[in-house]
C-alpha cells in the first residue's frame, strides 16, 4: 500500500497527542513544589510505560474489539497482541488511539500531587486504563453502548464527543475527585504558602507545548479538509477566549491577572472545544470558552473554601470545562456536522443526549475509581507517611532532587539536611498542623 496524505497525517497527529503527556509532566512539574516536580513528571512518565504496554497487550484489542458484556467494552482477547490489527489503517488508527488513554491517566496525577505512593500509582494506572478508559472509550467512540446499536445510544441517542470531552476529560476529572477525597489534604493545605507553583516559566512552557499538540489532538480523526479547517480554527480561538475570561475574571476577584491563570486558562478553552471541536462554528467556540474559562476561574478559587485539595486544578479545569463543553453542544451545535443544537433548530434532544451521556460516565467512573481507590488503599496504601510528605516525595520517593546535590560527607541533599529532628522521628513528634518546606 502506498503512503497517502491521511496516513501521513495520522502518523503526524499522534505524534503531537504523545508530545503532549511530555507537555503535561512540565505543567504540572511546574505547578507543584520543588521537592516534588520530579516525581509529578514520574507519574506522567510511568502512564508512558504502562499505558504502551497495555494497549499492545489487551488494550488495542479492547478498543476495537467485537461487543462483550453488553457493549460495556471490546473483546480483550479478540486482537491480543495487538493480533488482527496488523493492517495498516487498522495500525495506525491503533496508533492514534494509545496516545489518548495515555494522556488521560496522566492528567488525573494533578489532582493527587506531593503525597502519593509511587508504586501504587502505576498499579493504579494499570488497572484504571484496564477497567475504566478502554471500556468507557470503546462506548463512546467504538460499538458500546453509546453507539447507535448501543443499550443506551437507542434510548437516548448518540452523544457528540468528536475529541474526547466524556471519555477523556469528565472521565478523569471524575477520576481525580474520587482520589482526591480518598487520599485527603496535603499538610497544611490552604496555610501553607509554600504549596504554590515553583516554576511558572515550566507552567507556560508546558501549556505551549500541550496547545501545540493539541491541533493533533483534535483534529487528528477529520475526515475531510473542511472539517480538519474548521477544528484547527477552533483549536486556536478557544484557548484564546478561556485565556481572557480567565484573566478577567481574576482581576476583577483578585485585582491582578497572572501568569499561572493565563496558562490555566488555555487549557481550559482546549478541553471545552475537545468534545465540540468539530460541530460549532468559531463564534460557537469563543462563547463555550468564554464560559468555560470564567467557570474553571470560579472554580478553582473555590476549592480552599471546600477545602478540596485538588493540588493542580484537575477538576477545577478538566471536569468543570469538560461538562461545559460537552454540555454546550445541546444549544451550539451545527446542523452540518450532525444533529444540530437547540440554537439551531435542533430543539431540546441533543441537549438531553448530551447531560445523559454526561451523567454516565460521571457515575461508571466514579464508581468503578472508588472501587479501584478502596482495594489500593486497603492493601498497598494510597499516602505516603507525614514524615516523607515533609522531607518530599522526590527523596522519599525516587532519591533524587531536581535542583539540588548530594552532599557525599552528610548524605543528605544540599537544602534538605534537617536542622532539627524532623516530625515523626523518634526525636520529635509529628505536630498536628506545620507549615511544609519549599524546598
Amino acid at each position: 500500500m502506498e503512503l497517502t496524505a491521511g496516513h501521513v497525517w495520522t502518523v503526524v497527529a499522534a505524534g503531537l497527542v504523545f508530545f503532549m503527556t511530555p507537555g503535561l509532566a512540565l505543567f504540572y512539574g511546574g505547578m507543584t513544589r520543588a521537592k516534588g516536580v520530579l516525581n509529578m513528571m514520574m507519574m506522567s512518565f510511568a502512564a508512558l510505560g504502562v499505558v504502551g504496554v497495555v494497549w499492545v497487550l489487551w488494550g488495542g484489542s479492547m478498543l476495537a474489539g467485537d461487543p462483550v458484556l453488553g457493549g460495556l467494552t471490546g473483546n480483550p482477547f479478540a486482537n491480543f497482541g495487538l493480533h488482527g490489527l496488523m493492517g495498516t489503517e487498522d495500525l495506525l488508527s491503533s496508533d492514534f488511539s494509545v496516545t489518548f488513554a495515555i494522556i488521560t491517566v496522566a492528567l488525573i496525577s494533578g489532582a493527587i500531587a506531593d503525597r502519593t505512593r509511587f508504586g501504587t500509582w502505576v498499579v493504579f494506572t494499570l488497572v484504571w486504563v484496564t477497567l475504566v478508559y478502554f471500556p468507557l472509550a470503546y462506548m463512546v467512540w467504538g460499538d458500546g453502548l453509546f453507539s447507535e446499536d448501543g443499550a443506551l445510544g437507542r434510548i437516548f441517542g448518540e452523544p457528540i464527543d468528536f475529541a474526547g470531552g466524556l471519555a477523556v476529560h469528565i472521565n478523569a476529572g471524575i477520576a481525580a475527585l474520587v482520589l482526591i477525597l480518598l487520599i485527603g489534604a496535603r499538610r497544611g493545605f490552604g496555610r501553607d504558602s509554600g504549596q504554590r507553583p515553583h516554576n511558572l516559566p515550566l507552567v507556560m512552557l508546558g501549556s505551549a507545548i500541550l496547545w501545540f499538540g493539541w491541533f493533533g489532538f483534535n483534529a487528528g480523526a477529520a475526515t475531510t479538509v473542511e472539517q480538519a479547517a474548521l477544528i484547527w480554527t477552533n483549536t486556536l480561538v478557544a484557548p484564546a477566549a478561556a485565556m481572557l475570561a480567565w484573566l478577567l475574571t481574576e482581576r476583577i476577584r483578585d485585582g491582578h491577572a497572572t501568569s499561572l491563570g493565563a496558562a490555566s486558562g488555555v487549557v481550559a478553552g482546549l478541553v471545552a472545544i475537545t468534545p465540540a471541536c468539530a460541530n460549532v462554528t468559531p463564534i460557537g467556540a469563543i462563547l463555550l470558552s468564554v464560559v468555560a474559562g470564567a467557570c474553571s476561574a470560579i472554580a478553582v478559587g473555590l476549592k480552599y473554601r471546600i477545602h478540596l485539595d485538588d493540588s493542580l486544578d484537575v477538576c477545577g479545569v478538566h471536569l468543570v470545562s469538560g461538562i461545559v463543553g460537552t454540555v454546550a453542544l445541546g444549544f451550539l451545535a451545527i446542523p452540518s456536522e450532525g444533529r444540530a443544537g437547540l440554537f439551531y433548530g435542533g430543539g431540546w434532544g441533543l441537549l438531553g443526549t448530551q447531560l445523559a451521556a454526561t451523567l454516565f460516565v460521571t457515575l461508571y467512573t466514579g464508581v468503578l475509581t472508588l472501587v479501584i481507590g478502596l482495594v489500593l488503599k486497603a492493601t498497598m496504601g494510597l499516602r505516603i507517611t507525614r514524615r516523607d510528605e515533609v522531607i518530599g516525595v522526590d527523596l522519599t520517593q525516587h532519591a533524587e532532587s531536581a535542583y539540588s546535590l548530594k552532599d557525599e560527607a552528610t548524605g543528605y541533599f544540599a537544602g534538605q539536611a534537617p536542622a532539627r529532628p524532623l516530625p515523626g522521628t523518634a526525636e520529635a513528634p509529628v505536630p498536628a498542623a506545620s507549615k511544609g518546606d519549599n524546598q
